[in-house]
């Protein structure tokens, strides 16, 4: 259970995320990039029985899509975003029709919105790429009034945009954030809306690509207006990007179900609305820890980095060694499916040393013992079972993380795995349940050549 540790951005380093992330979303077309996704757009709308008169934000508005469709059926609308290039061409659009939107520049993070303003919050495809996911759930639920309701749409990890996003993170370093596609998951959305919602109902949608031209050329489409497109186009050296048109030009075609020379592909999200609760109730543990939070999105990360590059795998690829180590000859599968079953060991270790209880009967021999049986018993191992173990598993470690308090966090005790030195939980934390992840996908990487 070695690894190199990452940490998510603080300080200085999360100011240039966030810089980076505006540069992204400022980047390309969208404004033409979401003329093709209006008329979803418009079913998302009609299915939410908004009324006229209806105080609604819509948060990560882009060009203003379904702020538009709004204000036509008469709701009362608000719109923010952070790339205000796209919400000039949205108030144009709005002063075209004669329409009455606010079009404001905001962080879906720190909304500047009275607390219980609107009657409605919703999201289409935008807060999700937020990199402060549990911020960005407080502040939807801060700014809708009590027995309000908050929307979203969120691409699925599994879905035909979430592929297209692991082709892409095969050839671009990971932002350093929480997988977007977290909010794709339902017991992630779980977890992050739990505070102050009286109900919450999930249904799997599909979002229908229509595009009137080749699936080569809609990777072109998106290249030069899609913004994270653009951008991870220019990242890479013209062999490189060369390599990343073809597989994704392979991913449209193979998911194109049109005849003719046009592009029709299903692509599903996860749709979120959530019943605000009359009055927020007090949480039964200690106030919240932003290290705690921290850890745990972290973990997150961690996961959801290691399922989006297995889901790219061939089946030989998945039955291949998974280290470069000739000393240890485990498939990848059954380093996956290894990383995703010792999630809740690594998290009682953490727990008992929290407590105050010295750790002495878990020894590196044990460790090796443990992993030959493991590797034995899941020999065969498939790519969906490993993936359904590994995504709930990491999703009640990263819960069970965010339970800790500073003060679990800081205590220490002796730790036989560091060799009875005394540690604290969040070392144990950080030096297990957190790092696995990335360590056994840098050996994985490397194994495989990628």
């Amino acid at each position: 259970m070695n690894a190199t540790t990452k940490h998510a951005p603080a300080g200085n380093d999360f100011k240039e995320l966030k810089a980076r992330l505006k540069v992204t979303w400022t980047s390309g077309d969208y404004d033409r990039f979401c003329r093709y996704m209006e008329r979803d757009a418009e079913e998302f709308f009609h299915r939410l029985g908004i009324t006229p008169g209806t105080r609604l934000l819509d948060v990560g508005c882009g060009a203003g899509q379904l702020a538009l469709i709004a204000a036509r059926a008469g709701a009362q609308v608000t719109a923010s975003d952070i790339a205000p290039n796209w919400l000039e061409k949205a108030r144009a659009r709005a002063a075209q029709e004669r329409l009455v939107i606010a079009f404001e520049e905001a962080d879906a993070e720190s909304l500047p919105y009275q607390d219980g303003q609107f009657d409605m919050v919703v999201s289409l495809i935008g807060a999700m790429f937020a990199p402060q996911p549990d911020r960005v759930a407080a502040e939807l639920i801060r700014v809708c009034r009590p027995g309000g309701k908050i929307a979203m749409a969120n691409w699925s990890p599994d879905g035909f945009v979430g592929r297209m996003f692991s082709v892409i993170s095969n050839h671009i370093a990971p932002p350093g954030m929480p997988s977007p596609l977290l909010w794709g998951d339902e017991a992630t959305v779980r977890r992050r809306l739990r505070d102050g919602i009286a109900d919450l109902k999930f249904a799997r949608r599909v979002y229908h690509f229509d595009y009137p031209f080749s699936p080569e050329e809609v990777v072109e489409f998106y290249r030069v207006n899609y913004g994270p497109m653009t951008r991870a186009f220019a990242s890479l050296d013209a062999q490189q990007q060369e390599k990343l048109r073809t597989e994704l030009v392979n991913l449209w075609s193979a998911s194109n179900n049109a005849k003719d020379n046009t592009t029709k592909v299903d692509a599903e999200y996860l749709e979120v609305v959530a019943t605000r609760a009359q009055a927020i109730e007090t949480r039964s543990r200690v106030a919240s820890s932003r290290r705690a939070d921290s850890l745990a999105a972290r973990i997150e990360e961690g996961a959801s980095n290691l399922a989006s590059f297995v889901q790219s795998l061939s089946e030989a690829e998945w039955r291949a060694p998974g280290s470069a180590n000739s000393t240890d000859r485990r498939t990848v599968g059954v380093i996956v499916h290894h990383v995703a079953a010792v999630y809740p060991i690594e998290i009682q270790l953490a727990r008992a040393i929290a407590s105050g209880q010295a750790v002495t009967d878990v020894t590196w021999e044990v460790v090796a013992e443990l992993n030959a049986k493991h590797a034995q018993d899941q020999a065969m191992v498939t790519k969906t079972a490993a993936l359904e173990l590994l995504q709930r598993n990491s999703c009640e470690a990263a819960a069970a993380v965010r339970a800790f308090t500073d003060e679990q966090l800081d205590r220490a005790a002796a730790f036989s795995l560091s060799f009875g030195a005394p540690v604290t939980a969040q070392f144990v934390i950080e030096d297990h349940a957190l790092r696995h992840s990335w360590h056994h996908l840098a050996r994985i990487r490397a194994a495989l050549g990628r």
